[in-house]
């Protein structure tokens, strides 16, 4: 009974030190930025890289946590739960700062301070045997986007989570790369499944078709100032689709951004600049071998290509809110850059190639400008499992780069703080 006992008392101390909490604040000795926890409850996750998580007034970061959504103060780093139960998340809207999320088939919006909730509006339902989904809101919140997908691809495995944010029964963040993703891209992409891209007006309801498509329709993304512009992909294993597109909000104006030129040429994980003036993604010349942050500007067509080294290239990047800095998450063993990439959230400044974007060159304005990145790193991850995407967004007072670990265990939320804690005011 002793040696039972004593079993059971072990048992649980190891247990109880197992769920200890990370710590609340540090100094990455490898790098001398001061890093903070922001979430208190094990498998809290900030919000996937595109989707903006900030009010307007730029006070409050909203997070998912295990049962519900919740927002943090970025003053005072006070927790405010603010939606109960398993929800999908969409964004924080930039106009009102309520937060859109779906559930049980309705979308749903909550304002972050009252706790107010309306119902926005039913979402469509979705084809026998498809799929639906609604992904994104405009900059003044009167559209809402989504697809429609008819038929699914027979004897599909199952599919990476509905909502990434959303904690699995560990706890855990809901992790972005998983068994069998690669095969079932393959797959996907095969299939050629009708789809359709649609607007949803958020006070009446109202849902409109713009676009149908047998391509792979995904990754959603309104603009960030133009709310009639819309960014999407067509999803796919990146060397088999020219992936970056736009689209007007009535079904106008359908715009490739980029063009395969080469053999495994891949380019992706796009994303929207603060100014709305232009659209960044991953590119690769080819795969594993050179690689870039490139943008397009959407008014003069205008592309500038920043180079970057193997090591530094990041499973997901970000743009400050002023267009000055850039971040990156880095990437892990089975990243595109495996064997080489650094396991880091990286800070990068951006430096043109004067002399080789001279407008005095021969058909300068139609070339690509080129430039590189002065690389800061901020954060070691080595500890941190890449099978969870850390996914950076810039505080909106470009003190911070926020993002989710699981570097001691359990997902959380943390921030870095850009300017080094030697020099830091506190």
């Amino acid at each position: 009974m002793r040696f039972t006992l004593l079993t059971i008392v072990m048992a649980m101390s190891i247990s109880v030190a197992g769920q200890q909490q990370p710590p609340r604040e540090w100094i990455d000795p490898d790098t001398g930025h001061r890093v903070i926890r922001l979430s208190d409850e094990p498998g809290s996750a900030s919000l996937y890289f595109h989707q903006n998580p900030y009010t307007p007034d730029g006070k409050k970061l909203l997070i998912t946590v295990p049962n519900g959504l919740a927002t943090i103060d970025l003053q005072t780093r006070a927790i405010d739960r603010i939606v109960e139960g398993r929800v999908n998340v969409i964004i924080a809207g930039r106009k009102t700062g309520s937060i859109y999320y779906v559930n049980a088939g309705t979308v749903y919006a909550t304002d972050p301070t009252t706790h107010q909730t309306r119902e926005i509006a039913k979402v469509p339902v979705a084809p026998a045997g498809g799929s639906i989904s609604v992904n994104t809101v405009n900059a003044d919140e009167s559209l809402l986007a989504g697809t429609i997908t008819e038929g699914r691809v027979p004897n599909d495995q199952p599919q990476q989570p509905a909502n990434r944010n959303a904690p699995n029964s560990r706890g855990q963040a809901g992790a972005d790369n998983y068994p069998g993703k690669e095969s079932m891209m393959e797959r996907r992409l095969a299939a050629h499944l009708p789809m359709q891209l649609f607007t949803m007006n958020t006070k009446t309801g109202e849902v409109k078709v713009i676009l149908r498509s047998t391509d792979w329709l995904n990754h959603l993304q309104f603009s960030p100032t133009d709310p009639n512009v819309l960014l999407f992909c067509h999803e796919g294993p990146w060397h088999k689709v020219d992936r970056t597109w736009i689209i007007r909000a009535d079904g106008t104006g359908l715009t490739k951004l980029h063009s395969r030129m080469m053999n495994m040429e891949i380019e992706g994980h796009e994303f929207w600049g603060a100014d709305g003036k232009h659209v960044w993604y991953d590119l690769q010349t080819p795969k594993s071998q050179v690689f870039w942050l490139a943008s397009y500007e959407l008014e003069s067509g205008q592309r500038m290509w920043y180079n970057l080294p193997i090591e530094e290239w990041s499973v997901h990047f970000n743009v400050s809110p002023d267009g000055k800095l850039f971040a990156g998450d880095g990437g892990g063993p089975d990243s595109v850059a495996a064997g080489h990439n650094g396991q880091w959230i990286y800070l990068f400044r951006p430096h043109e190639r004067k002399d080789w974007n001279s407008p005095d060159l021969p058909d300068a304005a139609k070339m690509i400008k080129t430039g590189y990145f002065e690389t800061e790193k901020l954060v070691n991850l080595a500890k941190h499992d890449y099978r969870l995407e850390p996914n950076v967004t810039f505080t909106p007072d470009m003190k911070w780069i926020v993002f989710r670990s699981n570097m001691f265990g359990p997902t959380h939320v943390f921030a870095v703080e850009i300017q080094k804690a030697q020099t830091s005011k506190k």
